[in-house]
């Protein structure tokens, strides 16, 4: 989607207007002719394929499972433009209950230790090129994020705690933000709108 993207303007500034809406239509449809951008081809024009990093295979798999609203296996143009308009132009509220919904993996509105240590584990990999000390400093990130937005203490963060924790602590905001490169996914690397 990067070529997708890169020709068509998308500015964070400015509302989308149905030119944009047009172009980004035209573009989708010439690279997705079926109307359905599958797994397969997410990965794909998002320069994830099978060299790359297990994580960021995995990643990629949950971002595009996080974006399928109707759970079909595919994005369809409509859940295409909501992912972009979220990711361009979604409000910081907007982009932590995303956040939120990636984490919980299991749907059920709450995130425990594991469904965080899982994410973390992911990110932190990530970003991180060597996997030194990974293992120790991901239970260190849990346990603080838990300290800091468990308020209730039932070893569960609500999608309350989430958001208000990460309102309230610019760290917390890093950790919980999931800001690791989907805009650049969209956009591509050499694009002037960057």
């Amino acid at each position: 989607m990067s070529e997708i993207m890169g020709q068509v303007q998308i500015n964070s500034d400015k509302e989308m207007t149905p030119q944009n809406i047009q172009g980004l239509y035209r573009k989708f449809t010439s690279e997705c002719p079926s109307g359905n951008l599958h797994l397969h081809e997410f990965k794909k024009f998002f320069g994830v394929n099978s060299k790359s990093r297990e994580e960021e295979l995995v990643f990629a798999e949950i971002v595009f499972r996080s974006f399928d609203t109707n759970k079909d296996g595919k994005l369809d143009f409509i859940e295409f433009v909501a992912a972009v308009n979220l990711i361009f132009r979604g409000k910081l509220v907007d982009k932590l209950k995303w956040s939120f919904k990636v984490y919980d993996r299991d749907g059920n509105g709450t995130l425990t230790r594991q469904e965080v240590r899982h994410i973390v584990n992911i990110i932190t990999k990530i970003k991180r090129q060597d996997d030194s000390n990974v293992a120790e400093n991901i239970e260190d990130i849990c346990d603080r994020i838990f300290e800091m937005v468990d308020k209730n203490k039932d070893s569960e963060i609500c999608l309350e705690e989430f958001i208000e924790g990460a309102e309230k602590d610019p760290w917390l905001m890093e950790q919980l933000k999931l800001d690791i490169g989907p805009a650049d996914w969209l956009i591509g690397r050499s694009s002037p709108d960057k």
